[in-house]
């Protein structure tokens, strides 16, 4: 790199600075350090993020699963999925929805997710 070359950083964009494909990268990098505590995988590896959109305005819509309705964290990993999504610098509002169809299946996961449970 020679000294006319901007040095990258790894630092968080500030608020407004990026699009909505900046954002929704964003938005993807924190919902990987929310884990499923019955499986040692992050949920998005899992496939329980079935889509994640942000709008010209930076609002973003989040659709989800569980592994099952009688998912022990039904009610808790909801709330930390949109609260984490907040966070991420330059967001205005979140939207999630939960839904159940189509329902979800171990053939969903990343093939990261599936190397590290030994499923391949």
């Amino acid at each position: 790199m020679d000294d006319t070359t901007p040095a990258r950083t790894t630092e968080a964009p500030e608020a407004g600075e990026n699009g909505p494909e900046e954002l929704k990268q964003g938005i993807v990098a924190v919902l990987k350090t929310v884990y499923d505590p019955e499986i040692p995988v992050d949920i998005y590896e899992l496939g329980l993020i079935y889509e994640v959109e942000v709008d010209g305005d930076a609002k973003a819509r989040i659709r989800m699963t569980l592994t099952s309705p009688m998912c022990p964290v039904a009610e808790t990993l909801p709330p930390e999925v949109e609260a984490k999504a907040r966070t991420v610098p330059g967001i205005a509002d979140v939207a999630l929805e939960l839904v159940w169809d189509p329902p979800w299946n171990p053939g969903m996961m990343s093939e990261a997710a599936r190397l590290e449970l030994g499923m391949v």
